[in-house]
Formats: structure tokens, C-alpha cells, sequence
């Protein structure tokens, strides 16, 4: 199911400020406004809606149970969400038909089951752009939904994982979607798990920047566990010293083989490694036993192309 272009267009509506009087949540379509964000969520319901967002730091988070909603800063990194958590989940969880995130802040996403989330995205399209997640466990944690896609661009991924009590969190994990498609963003300064796990039969992760070089207790960069088809290209990888998982930097099929990798494309990626790394790795571990397509990867001393497990 993709997002109606008419959805899509939304977020243009999100341009020029007006006064807010003190409200910060605006509803573009019919200029009302709100003291909390669920309040303007509940206001669209089953419909379709941007919610314009002002400048400030926000003790608040939404349940979209419906309809299909944009969540856009009026000027994209003003708008910051610390640490309030809905459901014992995320900060936006969200169950409706399609969302659009555009320009947030989540910071402090943080629960006890050590899975706090930026975005929790149980079943819809999702798309999420210019948008960062910084200091907590995960930053989009996804269920399962084989109709829907996932689509990531421009944003970043910064200081999250088993953080502060977390187990289990990634920086981004997506659960068994229709697809994933990350692209133009950055994954850095990981505090355990991988970077990027998905569990998408199809992904398309390009052009984006993976850097461990500040991490700690981290494992793979990319963690396909179930296999995957797509293309994995133009990225780049800088490997960390303080790992607990160094064998390779991409792991395909690593826990099952619940889609095939026959074709997977992984190319044109640069990686190398950080001062005083102390073992050699491989840029891509394979446990799918299929043939991918690895190839035209740019890769420093002490890195292998590939380990067939």
C-alpha cells in the first residue's frame, strides 16, 4: 500500500509559521490548535491530516489509531521530543493506515522492557524524513505488517541501543515489512545491538553513513537476520574498537532462512577501520547459502569480502 500522493503533498502545507498563540500543535487543514499533541491526533482520526508542530521541547507523545497523519516540525530540528512514552512504547506509536514524520527530535526514549522508541510503527505505510533520534534504546521499532512499507531519508541515528538498561534495542529495528528503504542517513555512536536490523523480505539501504568509530558493545552494521533481497550500495562502514560482535560488518541470514538472499546486491560500499581495530572482519558474513551479488566494494587492509558460514 503506498501513501497517496495527496498525503504526500501534506507536508508541503507545512511551510510559513503563524502565530500560535501559545498552542503548538496546529492541524494545517483547518488551522485548529492544540495544548497536546493526542489531542490533535484524536481530531483527525480516521481522516487525513498534518499536524504542524512548533519550536520547543515537548513532554508529550500521540497514539494514531487511525487515518493517515503527518507529523511535521514547523522548522525541521526545533521540535523535541523528550522522553514521555505512550503505552510503555514509544513516543509516537502508531496504528493507523500511513504517517509521515518530517523534521522531529526524540531524545530519551527510554522504558523498562528496554525497547523505548522514537516511532513505533505497528501497521501502516511509514515514511520519516530530516528526523533524529538521539540517546536512547531504539529509535523506529516496527511490527509486522506485509502490506506496508517503510521508507527512511535524510536522518539520523545517534547514541542508542542497550541504553540505559536496554535489552535487545537496535538503532533501528523493523520487524517482517512489506519493505524497508533507508537511504541518505547516519548511524553512529551505537551503545549495543546493530545499527540497522530488518526483517523485510526487500530492502534498499543506500548512500547511507554507518560509524562505529564511538560506539560500544555493538554488533553488525546491517543485520538481515531472516535474508533478504535488494540492494545494500553506497554506503559507508568505519568499524569500532568496542565491540561485542566483530565478525563482519553486514550479516545476511544470520538466524534463519525466512526469505531468500538469491540476488542480493551488495555494492560499491566503502569500509574501513577504526585506529587500533585488532582483528580482521569481513564485510559481509553469509548464512543464506544462496548466491549474492557482492561486488565493487572498496575495503581497507584487515577487511575480507565475504564469510560463508
Amino acid at each position: 500500500m503506498r501513501l497517496p500522493i495527496l498525503f504526500v503533498a501534506l507536508t508541503a502545507l507545512a511551510g510559513p509559521a503563524y502565530a500560535q498563540q501559545g498552542a503548538p500543535f496546529t492541524i494545517v487543514e483547518n488551522g485548529k490548535t492544540f495544548y497536546r499533541l493526542d489531542d490533535a491526533v484524536k481530531a483527525i482520526g480516521d481522516g487525513d491530516g498534518t499536524i504542524r508542530i512548533a519550536p520547543g521541547r515537548y513532554k508529550e507523545c500521540a497514539i494514531q489509531a487511525g487515518g493517515r497523519i503527518a507529523f511535521v516540525a514547523q522548522a525541521a530540528g526545533t521540535a523535541v521530543f523528550d522522553g514521555n512514552m505512550c503505552e510503555g512504547k514509544a513516543t509516537l506509536v502508531l496504528r493507523g493506515r500511513a504517517a509521515h514524520v518530517d523534521g522531529l527530535v526524540f531524545t530519551h526514549m527510554n522504558v523498562p522492557d528496554g525497547n523505548g522508541a522514537g516511532i513505533r510503527i505497528e501497521q501502516g505505510d511509514l515514511s520519516v524524513a530530516n528526523t533524529r533520534f538521539v540517546d536512547g534504546q531504539c529509535g523506529i521499532l516496527s511490527a509486522n505488517d506485509l502490506k506496508s512499507r517503510i521508507v527512511i531519508d535524510k536522518s539520523t541515528f545517534s547514541g542508542l541501543g542497550k541504553h540505559p538498561n536496554g535489552n535487545g534495542a537496535h538503532s533501528l529495528y523493523i520487524g517482517d515489512y512489506g519493505s524497508l528503504t533507508v537511504t541518505n542517513s547516519r548511524f553512529e555512536r551505537g551503545t549495543g545491538g546493530h545499527y540497522l536490523k530488518s526483517r523485510s523480505p526487500r530492502v534498499q539501504i543506500l548512500n547511507n553513513s554507518f560509524d562505529d568509530a564511538q560506539g560500544h558493545d555493538t554488533n553488525y552494521m546491517i543485520d538481515l537476520p531472516g535474508g533478504a533481497t535488494g540492494r545494500i550500495a553506497g554506503n559507508t562502514f568505519v568499524d569500532g574498537v568496542n565491540k561485542e560482535n566483530h565478525s563482519a560488518m553486514i550479516a545476511v541470514a544470520a538466524e534463519n532462512r525466512d526469505h531468500p538472499s538469491a540476488g542480493l546486491v551488495i555494492e560499491n560500499n566503502r569500509a574501513s577501520l577504526a585506529p587500533g581495530f585488532p582483528w580482521s572482519t569481513f564485510l559481509v558474513g553469509d548464512w543464506s547459502h544462496e548466491p549474492l551479488a557482492v561486488r565493487n566494494n572498496t575495503l581497507v587492509k584487515g577487511i575480507g569480502v565475504i564469510d560463508e558460514r
